[in-house]
């Protein structure tokens, strides 16, 4: 028998995980993957034009005004994930506060969400590459968009797969590109504001930041539509698990990058608008003819022959979100596999690259049989799509909220600090995001909302609540099973369970 040596540590075995790699993103890392999910360029120019025609020249206003509601929601974000560090945030947080159906319809719309933007981004990837090909022939042929969409997504699958630092490391070169491109274009924009070469030059006005100056209506509009370009944020707490300092580092992560998004969205609108100006013709921001991409036609003028970088920037920038997209799509189905609310097969994980395997691969499977599967049927209805994500990322982030406030209740008047950032700041994010998923779905039940309708309902009211509502019975016929007794009666997640997550 050995004597223990003085002065040695007793060994003792490591604290059980999930089997995710651990500790591979820093603050940096988490950031970049975090403001790549949102596909900052393309959500721009995909919003701008629309929101300039909701309220002219509030535009600005309006892009933080919608930023103020998604900050309260990143706050209430960061305290539970100081407090329960898990992959699965959402699930993990609303099963803890609420109970096991409000976690499981939380973790289903974050998995609609994220199969329903992969199929759109894939869409726009594609087309925007293939436009770049030959003489833009290829970008009209269904059958090659198509195909080339569903090779997308399985390469962005197979990069998720093979480890969160490689998809790091390419989430880094792509970033890089899109923010070059839009540096190159707000430049443009300022030489020919300057020299008097803009199309429309219009000085900065204060009134631009004044709200008030704005029809009420449009206001409105104009910030359920800036509000969502704001998504993406969140994968920062999706990967809290893969993430040096797990408790503080994601959310200081996630902070950083709704600012970050704040000003870039902000600047590149006002730059935008001294340059092309809010006229309804040509060039002008608010020609409807335009509105799905002003940057296509202020790129060649506003940056001469380098006008293509910015056309290609914009394709790398929803390549790029497509596969940050999969990384918390598929890390909260395999947290729900984990704590069985999805079958144990989903928390299966990859002893070489530490990834959720079956979770990642069924969620490429699923966005490419979706993509292939709506191409056939309509595009209108792929498009529809992505106008109802908006309903499954109100639906959730609302859930956050309030779970904030319900799980730290018994501590919300502790501090100062807690007043604030436990009670008032998630209060009113959760409030904001429940009145834009009932005003979100209001107005999508208008038929001539989006472009697809049926029995005078429009499409976006019908695949974003019937996305939510199929989730309620895919619960109903899981707890119909075995395996999901644990969960459903709250053994293996409940308020006091300890998450399999590293210190």
């Amino acid at each position: 028998m050995s004597t223990p040596t003085v002065g040695t540590a007793p060994v003792t075995d490591p604290a059980p995980t999930k089997g995710l790699a651990i500790g591979k993103l820093g603050l940096w890392g988490s950031t970049v993957i975090g403001i790549a999910s949102t596909a900052p360029l393309f959500s721009l120019a995909a919003t701008l034009g629309y929101v300039i025609i909701a309220v002219g020249a509030q535009a600005p206003i309006a892009f933080i005004l919608a930023f103020v509601p998604m900050l309260f929601t990143a706050f209430a974000y960061r305290e539970l994930n100081n407090d329960v560090p898990d992959c699965g945030t959402v699930f993990t947080w609303a099963a803890k506060a609420f109970g096991p159906r409000t976690g499981w319809m939380a973790g289903w719309s974050i998995a609609v969400a994220g199969v329903l933007v992969m199929a759109n981004l894939a869409e726009i990837a594609s087309v925007y590459l293939l436009t770049l090909i030959g003489d833009g022939s290829l970008a009209e042929n269904r059958l090659i968009v198509t195909g080339f969409g569903c090779v997308i997504i399985a390469a962005m699958t197979w990069v998720s797969l093979r480890g969160v630092e490689i998809g790091e490391r390419m989430q880094q070169v792509l970033l890089v590109i899109q923010y070059l491109a839009m540096a190159a274009f707000v430049v443009g924009c300022l030489i020919g504001f300057f020299n008097g070469s803009a199309p429309d030059p219009t000085p900065v006005s204060i009134d631009w930041f004044n709200p008030f100056l704005a029809d009420g209506t449009g206001m409105v509009q104009a910030i359920l539509l800036a509000l969502f370009i704001y998504w993406g944020w969140d994968t920062c707490l999706a990967l809290t698990e893969e993430t040096k300092d797990p408790r503080r580092t994601p959310g200081r992560a996630a902070t950083l990058t709704t600012v970050i998004l704040l000003v870039t969205y902000v600047g590149v609108t006002v730059v935008a608008m001294m340059y092309a100006g809010l006229g309804d013709t040509g060039t002008g921001l608010a020609n409807e003819a335009h509105a799905d991409d002003v940057f296509s036609v202020l790129a060649g003028m506003a940056m001469g022959p380098l006008g293509w970088f910015l056309v290609i920037a914009v394709a790398i920038s929803a390549l790029s979100s497509s596969q940050t997209t999969i990384l918390p799509t598929a890390r909260g189905t395999f947290a729900m596999g984990v704590y069985q609310a999805l079958p144990a097969r989903f928390a299966k994980v990859s002893e070489a690259s530490k990834t959720p395997t079956f979770s990642t691969t069924l969620v490429g499977v699923i966005a490419i049989v979706y993509y292939a599967g709506m191409n056939l049927v309509s595009t209108d209805v792929l498009a529809d799509s992505l106008l109802s994500m908006g309903l499954a990322i109100a639906f959730f982030y609302a859930i956050a909220s309030f779970a904030c406030v319900w799980y730290f209740r018994r501590t919300l008047f502790a501090s100062r600090r807690n007043v604030f950032y436990r009670l008032v700041f998630p209060l009113l994010g959760g409030l904001f995001m429940a009145w834009a998923f009932v005003q979100s779905a209001v107005d999508m039940l208008d038929p001539d909302y989006g472009y697809s309708q049926l029995a005078g309902v429009g499409g976006a009211f019908i695949v974003g609540i019937g996305s939510l509502l199929l989730g309620v019975v895919l619960m109903f016929v899981w707890a119909l099973f075995p395996g999901s007794r644990d969960y459903f009666q709250k053994r293996s997640l409940n308020r006091d369970t300890e998450v399999l997550a590293p210190e």
